[in-house]
């Protein structure tokens, strides 16, 4: 198995970034990266079929797949654990074709959305589940831009500092599901 890397990324990414990240990799994300799940997902292909604009520039940027809980006193928001991604797969191939950068999310993607991954040199990090406390002290600023109706999954931008995730598929189609097994089972 190949070695890991550390790696301390700007967000958004970019595709310099994006080539050199190999699955398995450790990344600490610091800048700017976006909220959206099922229903804003919904929404945002809606406003595509009608040739609207998007509530972000998605050229570049990163969603990260989550519906935090409501902010405690003195806190930008809540606790803050992805979603499933897979819920996003219908969508994920057409942002991923407009630009868009990466995903952060937890579990398993469609080999549709793995195939969009490499056409457009993009990438999937799998933050931790179960951990969403523990993620919220990573983000300094959280602020509704779209879809306020949603509730918890409004559009957000977010500012991160240092958000810890793990590549699990690169920008050549290399998945950590699969090579985690198949070097697991080698041992």
């Amino acid at each position: 198995m190949e070695e890991t890397m550390d790696y301390h990324i700007k967000a958004p990414i970019s595709k310099e970034d994006v080539r050199k990240l190999k699955s398995g990799d450790y990344v600490y994300l610091t800048g700017t990266i976006y909220t959206a799940r099922d229903a804003a997902h919904k929404r945002m292909m809606e406003s595509i079929d009608r040739s609207e604009p998007l509530p972000f520039d998605i050229k570049g940027n990163t969603i990260y797949y989550m519906g935090p809980s409501p902010a405690r006193e003195g806190r930008p928001i809540g606790s803050a654990g992805p979603t499933t991604s897979s819920r996003m797969d219908k969508y994920t191939p057409t942002l991923l074709d407009m630009g868009m950068g990466g995903m952060i999310g937890k579990g398993k993607r469609s080999s549709e959305v793995i195939k969009a991954v490499v056409r457009n040199e993009a990438v999937y990090f799998a933050a931790v589940g179960g951990a969403g406390a523990l993620l919220s002290k990573c983000i300094t600023e959280s602020e509704v831009i779209a879809y306020e109706d949603l509730g918890t999954e409004a559009v957000r931008r977010l500012t991160v500092k240092d958000l810890p995730v793990i590549v699990v598929i690169d920008s050549k189609g290399n998945n950590l599901y699969e090579t985690a097994i198949e070097a697991y089972r080698e041992e």
